[in-house]
């Protein structure tokens, strides 16, 4: 994608530094600082327009956010939708929402081991071409560096339209281990989903009647340990039911 932004964009950027990052490099490590606070960090690669991570930001407040895309104009509407969302509600800018301009191949360039907790892969280029594969955001490769910069309640959160990068992605996951729960292949089949936040293309793509694939990933050490607690009394449960009598022991999930 290539947008021709407005005479002096680079400009209109570099007078809200309280908002907008054009180089990540000073802050990977410290982006506690840069909000002030030490609450989760919760990142969007590929924000697009920032409807997404502007409209989280303001029903998360005790969340802190950082929409990531590579070009100025993309930041710079992200920056007007931020405006949207929070002027009504007295800030003349969001207090928990970082705009980062920047490429995402470099991720690992942007964050320190452990920073952040939630990864948000919303609509992500299908790169559709065999050739092309490894450019996709959940190729193993990408997937190793989310690994390595979540915490230990680390997760991440993917949706798209395209029915072959799911599956692509589904295999990635296999292939590195990684847990998933909340599988939907038809994610606004009963009417949509109020709970979750839209992207722009997602309402598009739901008028159309567009099939939306959605999973979350368990990469955390403490989710993780949640999450096969939770299995296993899943497991329990169903075998009670079954037995119609004493709970039955399952052997511990390691």
């Amino acid at each position: 994608m290539r947008l021709r932004g407005r005479k002096g964009i680079r400009e209109e950027l570099e007078r809200q530094p309280d908002t907008i990052v054009l180089d990540a490099a000073p802050h990977k490590g410290k982006w506690r600082a840069f909000f002030g606070n030490d609450r989760p960090i919760h990142v969007e690669l590929g924000m697009g327009k920032g409807k997404f991570i502007s409209e989280m930001s303001g029903r998360n407040p005790d969340i802190n956010f950082i929409g990531v895309d590579m070009y100025d104009e993309l930041i710079r509407r992200a920056a007007e939708k931020a405006k949207t969302v929070w002027e009504p509600k007295g800030y003349d800018r969001p207090p928990n929402l970082a705009l980062l301009r920047a490429n995402i191949e470099g991720i690992d360039t942007m964050f320190e081991p452990g920073e952040i907790e939630r990864i948000f892969l919303n609509f992500s280029d299908p790169w559709p071409k065999s050739k092309h594969a490894r450019r996709r955001l959940t190729h193993p490769r990408f997937l190793a560096k989310y690994r390595e910069l979540l915490n230990a309640n680390g997760e991440i959160h993917f949706k798209t339209d395209s029915q072959s990068l799911f599956e692509f992605s589904l295999n990635s996951f296999a292939d590195m281990e990684i847990p998933l729960r909340n599988i939907a292949l038809d994610l606004h089949k009963d009417g949509l989903r109020d709970d979750l936040v839209l992207t722009e293309y997602e309402s598009k793509f739901v008028a159309k009647g567009k099939n939306i694939f959605r999973l979350e990933a368990v990469i955390g050490d403490k989710v993780l340990a949640a999450h096969r607690q939770a299995k296993k009394a899943a497991l329990a449960d169903k075998g009670k039911d079954a037995a119609g009598g004493p709970e039955i022991k399952f052997p511990a999930i390691r």
